[in-house]
């Protein structure tokens, strides 16, 4: 969060939880953040039937931990496809200019 900007308070409730939460700039980033996890938090609570918030918190972390992992390797697989692009062009370019 930027520290220049005004800082003000979002009221969001995740998992029947309310939080107040102080935010910079537009709020509606931070609701639509608090929607999804709530929203995660209650599918993973109907799917795993009778299991505490803490229980459900956790495996929406694990979710989350499973889900940046996977587009941290997507990144990192589309890094190299461009370094690869990158020096195959600078072959054709270095062949064009001789």
């Amino acid at each position: 969060m930027d520290s220049g900007a005004e800082r003000r308070t979002v009221r969001v409730t995740i998992y029947n939880q309310p939080y107040t939460l102080a935010v910079s700039g537009e709020s509606g980033e931070v609701e639509a953040l608090a929607h999804s996890v709530d929203q995660l938090m209650t599918d993973i609570a109907h799917q795993a039937g009778n299991v505490d918030g803490s229980s459900v918190a956790v495996l929406a972390c694990l979710h989350l931990a499973d889900r940046v992992r996977g587009l941290e390797q997507e990144l990192s697989d589309f890094r190299s496809q461009v370094g690869e692009k990158s020096r195959e062009f600078a072959v054709l370019l270095d062949k064009a200019i001789r």
